[in-house]
């Protein structure tokens, strides 16, 4: 039986996207040619959340898109099973957009190289930021999140799971060891 340590619940996980969401306009300083991109699977929810309260607050229209990364990773024919591809949906321009990638773990950071590479094939943003829930540490890459919702200390020994409402009826962030 594996134990999971929950360091996250429902009431901090609103907590941190909340101040997300007032980075990103901070750090944009509002809304003008800022888009939020969430990457398949579950830093699309993500996205769509920090997506509502940037809207709510600057009561203004964010364009939002969704990228699959399946075909720039770089496991890609590592893997035993074969990749799912999903649908990217990106209707607007990037072009001389600040744009925010939205993911629900940094972890090595090849997920983030695989959505930059993604990224660019749509178009040339002025400027690309990360806006992480979790920074769990142990890069393999030089990549860093410029938004993080939580810095967490973790070993390689264990996993960090972020279970959302849409996706698995819980907001929270566990962690359990591997076995």
């Amino acid at each position: 039986m594996t134990k999971k340590r929950v360091v996250m619940d429902s009431e901090q996980f609103d907590r941190s996207i909340t101040r997300m969401a007032c980075e990103i306009l901070e750090k944009n300083k509002g809304i003008a040619n800022l888009a939020l991109i969430g990457i398949r699977t579950r830093g699309v929810p993500l996205a769509q959340r920090i997506h509502d309260k940037v809207s709510r607050i600057e009561k203004g229209h964010v364009p939002l898109g969704i990228l699959d990364i399946t075909l720039y990773r770089d496991d890609i024919g590592l893997r035993k099973e074969k990749p799912r591809l999903e649908k990217t949906d990106i209707p607007f321009s990037l072009d001389d957009k600040t744009v925010v990638l939205i993911d629900d773990v940094l972890f090595t950071g090849r997920t983030i190289r695989a959505a930059m590479d993604a990224l660019i094939d749509f178009g040339r943003p002025r400027r690309i930021h990360l806006a992480v829930l979790v920074d769990r540490g142990h890069r393999e890459l030089p990549i860093c999140a410029d938004i993080v919702g939580k810095d967490l200390s973790s070993s390689l020994r264990e996993a960090v799971s972020v279970r959302l409402q849409e996706i698995d009826q819980v907001d929270e962030v566990v962690i359990e060891k591997i076995k």
